[in-house]
């Protein structure tokens, strides 16, 4: 049963405010942080002011959910969707919402005496891929809407070639020191700036040299097989009236498609996520027929919600996507898209946001249903080594 539920102010990575909800049964509780991103997608769930989210929580969501059984989450989300009333939960506001859907999730777990991830597995048959841990996509070079160095692509990730959480976090960091050094000796001391994942932001625009920095690091740790790269171009963030602004140049679809194809070869790319604008489901579907080994994912296209997911699949624009619950604002609705997904060989890929906290259960969720991959950023920041921690410590299990 749920006896009291509490949301409290807190601050993000970025500084920034957000919010904390702690949900009680009896003697357990747990906690949910509620991160936010910088680059959002037109369809993502509305996010209200902190302290109407607070109050929200304390004093509509509080009263009318003490009492029932923390075990029925799917109905628990329901009764909150249709409290909110709106498409986009933009009464409650969808920070609201997600604090309170997982904080319980967390809560009925320790109610239960199972792990996050143990318990996850018991609510939806998400049908498993066979990937007993997930690859982590370390973003170790940050651009877009992450910094303020004037590079379009937003994130450039090292992908280990490991299913050893702990090897893949030791590659990482490898990798990163010697990021490290590469933008030091090129570009010096005031290149050494980090973004909000934590990568480097080094002050450059070609959207090429950030992959020539991380191979030139891979290739000196010896690590050239061991590690795909991987790309968030995150392209609705400089689109503008049909074109792609690109280091100042307006670039047109076609001319960027073959950017793409470019860079598929030459640094043999594992994937490219959000390649053109968010509408644009053909552009997708377009460069996934043209490039049969790449990982095309959804990211704003997609939001984690099941409609425009939908559209993805009757389009053919993703064979990969990216998770991430409060985009969409209750863990049911996060695990019936996982679940449509998985349904059309739609590999999953859980997310982090720019501006994180100490949370750690996209680690979890990634691990409950044997995801692709779990993306959480450098593994410097410790909002970013927390997710990383977690995984590894659950993998062992």
């Amino acid at each position: 049963m749920i006896d009291k539920i509490f949301a409290e102010e807190i601050k993000d990575s970025r500084g920034k405010s957000t919010i904390k909800v702690t949900v009680y049964s009896d003697d357990k509780s747990a906690s949910f942080s509620v991160p936010s991103g910088a680059s959002t997608g037109a369809h993502e769930a509305y996010v209200i002011e902190n302290a109407k989210a607070i109050k929200n929580i304390n004093e509509i969501i509080a009263p009318v959910l003490i009492g029932k059984n923390i075990e029925n989450q799917k109905e628990i989300d329901e009764f909150l969707i249709n409290l909110d009333g709106t498409k986009n939960k933009s009464k409650l506001g969808g920070n609201t919402i997600i604090g309170v859907s997982i904080a319980i999730v967390k809560t009925a777990a320790k109610v239960k005496g199972m792990e996050v991830f143990e318990y996850l597995r018991t609510f939806v048959e998400v049908k498993l891929l066979q990937r007993k841990t997930p690859y982590l996509y370390m973003n170790l070079i940050n651009g877009g809407k992450h910094t303020h160095n004037n590079l379009a692509f937003q994130e450039y990730h090292v992908v280990p070639d490991t299913q050893n959480a702990s090897e893949a976090v030791q590659i990482g960091i490898t990798i990163q020191n010697s990021v490290k050094e590469i933008i030091l000796g090129k570009y010096g001391k005031e290149s050494l700036v980090l973004g909000d994942e934590g990568g480097y932001a080094p002050k450059i625009t070609d959207i090429r040299e950030p992959l020539v920095i991380l191979s030139d690091a891979m290739e000196k740790n010896n690590l050239t097989g061991k590690v795909r790269l991987a790309l968030d171009v995150a392209a609705s963030s400089f689109y503008k009236d049909g074109n792609y602004i690109i280091g100042n140049k307006n670039v047109p679809k076609e001319e960027l498609m073959s950017i793409y194809k470019n860079l598929i070869n030459e640094f043999n790319l594992l994937s490219i996520e959000d390649p053109f604008n968010e509408e644009d489901f053909e552009g997708f579907a377009n460069l996934k027929i043209q490039n049969p080994n790449l990982k095309v994912v959804g990211d704003d296209l997609t939001v984690t919600n099941v409609e425009r997911l939908q559209m993805a699949i009757d389009k053919k624009s993703i064979n990969a996507m990216i998770i991430k619950p409060n985009q969409i604002g209750t863990l049911s609705e996060t695990l019936a898209t996982m679940k449509l997904a998985r349904e059309n060989n739609i590999e999953l890929i859980v997310s982090h946001r720019s501006g994180e906290t100490d949370d750690d259960f996209i680690a979890d969720l990634a691990y409950a249903f044997g995801c692709f991959g779990l993306k959480s950023g450098a593994p410097s920041k410790p909002e970013r080594k927390v997710k990383y921690g977690r995984l590894i410590e659950i993998s062992k299990k």
